[in-house]
């Protein structure tokens, strides 16, 4: 086996999002799928910070016009980021999560499916490690009670209206579930990526591209269907995902850790239960993704463990017996300003800086 995949693996472990070792080697199975040798050495080359394919081919002593091809052909197949704010491509490192592997939404095969879910539990161990997360949880409007001071980045109707560019992306979790057999009902058109990603989603053939009012129609029908609310960890998020218990990779993992998935969420909120009026219907822990309700002597008990703020349990109770509150101030999750301020607390918090 060539050493570039082993290198390019310390190269994205080296990046916010991680990429860390296993014993049985399967990060470099994955990367193999993926990359060529030559792509390799090439992404290996690569920063987040956004270039033209001139700087890059001085760096790496190669013909500029022949590696222009190469990287934009690298970005096509989801491999690196390519932008053109300037007029001109730039390139720059794409992280494996969030990053390569949703780049493979319309290319997924068996093979790589089962090698990523065997690999996902070693990429959650490290999020129990990092106070901030690359996804943040926002309760459902629905949920917030008319007297309750909510901030314009923790609602997402406020999130989409802000946007000039929307594009919408199928589920990759449930997508891969779908495909051997492991899927919900759930819908699958849920994913909404804005700015400048929503153009690179656009141009690869990702993703389509919406209006707001569309954009709330899709919001619309992932509440009601059950959804949890998680856009991208910033104040201007770049994205809102609609995620499952049962196929989101990242609610299905935290469930999984020694750390309860309320000290790993990043959110501000949590359910509490009026027992007064609660009749024990068992309607808020059957819409519960986190399995954080149950029903004891006929009235809902939330276990603050595993809840993570996002009101749907709120949405599904028809007698107001159940209510979101907000966490203390010391505990409420105030999120960096935008995405490149979250990847740098990302990166200090995991030693990178």
């Amino acid at each position: 086996m060539s050493d570039v995949y082993k290198k390019l693996a310390r190269h994205l472990d080296n990046l916010p999002g991680g990429y860390p070792a296993t014993v049985s080697g399967v990060e470099i199975r994955i990367l193999k799928r993926l990359f060529t040798d030559q792509e390799a050495e090439i992404a290996m080359s690569l920063t987040m910070i956004p270039e033209p394919s001139s700087a890059i081919a001085e760096r790496l002593n190669v013909d500029e016009k022949e590696l222009s091809k190469l990287l934009y052909d690298m970005s096509i197949k989801g491999l690196l980021v390519r932008s053109s704010k300037t007029g001109e491509n730039l390139y720059m490192a794409a992280q494996f999560v969030i990053g390569i592997w949703e780049y493979h939404v319309n290319d997924l095969d068996e093979g790589l499916i089962k090698d990523f879910n065997e690999y996902v539990p070693y990429l959650a161990k490290q999020w129990e490690k990092q106070k901030t997360q690359q996804l943040r949880v926002i309760p459902v409007s629905q949920s917030i009670s008319a007297g309750m001071n909510i901030m314009p980045y923790e609602e997402a109707e406020n999130i989409i209206k802000s946007q000039s560019k929307i594009v919408v992306a199928d589920c990759i979790c449930r997508k891969e579930h779908k495909m051997t057999d492991k899927g919900c009902d759930k819908p699958m058109e849920t994913c909404l990526i804005f700015g400048g990603g929503a153009y690179f989603y656009e141009e690869n053939g990702l993703a389509r591209s919406i209006s707001k009012e569309e954009a709330l129609e899709i919001l619309k029908k992932g509440i009601e269907a059950g959804l949890v609310l998680q856009p991208g960890n910033a104040k201007k998020p770049t994205n809102i995902c609609m995620c499952c218990g049962c196929c989101c990779q990242i609610l299905k993992n935290i469930k999984k850790l020694d750390l309860p998935p309320a000290k790993i969420v990043c959110s501000s909120y949590y359910a509490t239960v009026d027992e007064e009026e609660c009749t024990g219907c068992e309607a808020c822990a059957e819409s519960c993704q986190m399995d954080a309700i149950t029903i004891e002597d006929d009235t809902a008990q939330v276990n603050l463990d595993n809840c993570i703020g996002c009101g749907l349990c709120v949405t599904a109770c028809d007698f107001e017996a159940i209510s979101m509150a907000k966490k203390a101030e010391k505990d409420k999750w105030v999120p960096p300003p935008n995405v490149v301020h979250t990847y740098m607390d990302i990166a200090k918090e995991r030693g990178l800086m």
